[in-house]
């Protein structure tokens, strides 16, 4: 990727703190991911659905946002979304290995089930696009009560055949409700590809039915996901409306841990996507704008590590929930 050799991103403004931070929120959710997979295969860790190829979009996003006056409604990928908002390696550490402190639902959800009161995310369930529903009803209150919070809710391509998916547009569109809607069209509804979904090319092409901006956006490139999220929050903060940002992504991993992608994918393709992965396009970016000297990119990359390495122990030493406690939140109680 060709970049002029800046200090600075001049179509967003961001500084070089800046972009070594984005920098340094993809890393560490690409550990945080590489390290989910391990447990998985060791047997430890029941289930995994990946961020990775999706962190460049997640990141460039969540950084639009204020984190914990925002709303956020994530989809099952959106790990990297979670961390820059202010979640941590071992919140998600305990969660996948089911222990007691789970901030996202004290160990009642699936891993990749997200939640966190204090930031605003709003735990989901399994059924795909219903958060779309969940960020509408965030984005409303908030146009009730008079706020300029805005709420962010994301999906893959596949959940856009969903009538949950309409529906919330079309609400929010109706209402002039502060909703960016993000799909990280990586390509596969588990292993049924885009063009036997859809007729239209993109999938912010949907927008015009609702009467919103449709943006397409190389979700490759976490600047230019910036610069389309901040674009539609500072739209939604000013009463204008929802936005659907389409990030055009590529998804490195089986669908998830119980998938097996070599029954639909093409080897070749995957391995062009691996070539182009967003992780080494970024890392290229900053050396050449000299954002990162050399060595950085290692030290980012050890330094994740190591938080991931104490997280771990922290979350295997941590306590299981108690068995009295099945119950607990889910029937009401006196």
């Amino acid at each position: 990727m060709a970049v002029a050799k800046t200090s600075r991103a001049p179509e967003t403004g961001l500084d070089a703190d800046a972009m070594r931070a984005m920098y340094r929120h993809m890393v560490r959710a690409r550990v945080l991911d590489e390290r989910l997979w391990v447990l998985n295969r060791q047997g430890r860790a029941p289930f995994v659905i990946s961020c990775q190829g999706h962190e460049a979009a997640q990141v460039g996003i969540a950084m639009a946002l204020r984190p914990g006056y925002d709303w956020v409604a994530p989809y099952y990928r959106d790990l990297a979304v979670t961390l820059v908002l202010g979640m941590t390696p071992l919140d998600h550490l305990l969660a996948t290995l089911a222990r007691a402190g789970d901030p996202n639902s004290g160990s009642r959800q699936m891993p990749a089930h997200y939640g966190c009161r204090r930031l605003n995310i709003i735990t989901g369930g399994s059924a795909v696009a219903t958060q779309v529903l969940h960020a509408c009803g965030a984005a409303l209150a908030a146009k009730v009560r008079g706020e300029d919070a805005v709420a962010l809710t994301a999906l893959g391509e596949g959940s856009t055949s969903e009538g949950d998916f309409h529906e919330g547009l079309n609400f929010a569109a109706v209402h002039s409700l502060p909703l960016i809607c993000v799909v990280e069209n990586n390509g596969f509804a588990i292993s049924v590809p885009w063009a036997k979904q859809s007729h239209t090319k993109d999938a912010a092409d949907r927008a015009k039915g609702y009467g919103m901006p449709g943006v397409v956006v190389d979700g490759g490139d976490p600047i230019a996901c910036y610069a389309a999220a901040r674009d539609a929050v500072e739209r939604a903060r000013r009463g204008k409306g929802p936005t659907l940002i389409e990030a055009k992504v590529a998804r490195l991993t089986p669908h998830s841990s119980d998938d097996d992608d070599r029954l639909y994918k093409r080897r070749e393709v995957l391995a062009d996507e691996k070539a182009h992965d967003c992780l080494l396009r970024f890392r290229t970016a900053l050396e050449e704008r000299s954002v990162l000297a050399p060595g950085d990119a290692e030290e980012i990359r050890a330094e994740a590590m190591r938080e991931v390495d104490k997280a771990l122990d922290e979350a295997e030493a941590a306590p299981l929930p108690a068995p009295e406690s099945a119950l607990l939140n889910v029937y009401a109680e006196d």
